[in-house]
């Protein structure tokens, strides 16, 4: 019996070729941890959805974040949840909600240690929970909510935050933002505009994290999961805005996307593995299903793989401490 001279098994023989020749690598440098602040609460409130994921008090979240950067990840991205909600999302705005609040608290914790991010949108703060404004009728205010979000990003950046991410997917978001932030003196507060992000089922665990008050859905701001070429318009207008990174959301189920982009794009490229795909991997774990830190390091790999230089993901500082 012939044997062939070409043996790609001889390169995986032991761990040590295996890492060796191994083309996609996952640092810790690479993770983005989210997390969750609510106002009004003494001690941490686990979010039942989402196992190991707690919405924190001011003093847990400091702590959080104190942790992940000395594990070593590469970001934090904030967001809020307000004891009290209005039609326009005020308590976004305002200097000391509870969102701009933690960003002054996390900045002074962790200072320049970690990228120090926070979510540029509405839907936290609305008592419909849309992420933008709406008009008359009921629908989405694109250039109402433009407005709004301009005065947020800047009391963001004065909060602290070295990036921004507008994820509510309205037209001209990140110029808007951009012209706000250089007006008022933030020319180095960068934008991470969320250029894909799908109307997607793996965001319901997201909306028990924010005591989302949405009823209905996005779809008609948010984009649909049959199309690809629509991201790299969208992607070409974020650039043309003055985005300095871009992202895709959700990650797993969107890998295609993630390629196209990442091939298309000259700023870095992230990816965001959503609550939805972190809860399925928490739930067959728990069942025995799968192996957890096999399927995580897995998952994380392939968004890698598939073109992201950033990955928020809840395991982020879990997966940091295992990857030291």
């Amino acid at each position: 019996m012939a044997f062939p001279t070409q043996r790609p098994r001889r390169m995986r023989s032991t761990p040590a070729l295996r890492r060796l020749v191994a083309e996609t690598d996952l640092r810790p440098r690479h993770l983005v941890l989210p997390l969750f602040v609510r106002e009004g609460i003494a001690e941490p409130v686990p979010i039942t959805s989402m196992p190991g994921v707690v919405q924190h008090t001011r003093d847990s979240l400091r702590k959080a974040c104190a942790e992940a950067v000395a594990a070593g990840v590469g970001g934090l991205m904030l967001f809020g949840v307000p004891a009290e909600r209005d039609a326009t999302g005020s308590a976004g705005v305002d200097p000391d909600g509870v969102l701009n609040a933690a960003l002054r608290e996390v900045r002074a914790e962790v200072g320049d240690a970690a990228v120090l991010m926070a979510d540029t949108c509405l839907d936290e703060f609305t008592d419909h929970g849309h992420c933008g404004v709406l008009d008359a009728a009921g629908a989405v205010d694109n250039d109402a909510t433009l407005a709004v979000y301009a005065e947020m990003a800047v009391a963001q950046a004065a909060a602290g935050a070295h990036l921004l991410g507008p994820s509510g997917m309205m037209d001209g978001q990140v110029g808007a933002i951009r012209d706000a932030l250089d007006a008022a003196g933030h020319a180095d507060t960068g934008i991470l505009a969320y250029t894909a992000k799908y109307a997607s089922a793996f965001y319901g665990p997201f909306r028990e994290a924010v005591d989302s008050q949405l009823t209905g859905d996005r779809r008609t701001y948010q984009q649909d999961p049959a199309n690809v070429r629509e991201s790299l318009r969208e992607l070409a207008l974020d650039l043309d805005e003055g985005a300095d990174l871009v992202m895709v959301k959700p990650a797993m189920a969107y890998l295609d996307v993630l390629r196209a982009v990442a091939e298309a794009a000259d700023v870095p490229v992230a990816a965001y593995q959503v609550s939805g795909e972190y809860a399925m991997v928490e739930a067959a774990a728990a069942n025995g299903w799968i192996d957890r830190e096999r399927a995580i390091t897995e998952t994380l790999t392939a968004i890698r793989r598939a073109g992201a230089d950033v990955v928020l993901t809840y395991w982020a500082t879990e997966t940091a401490l295992r990857l030291d």
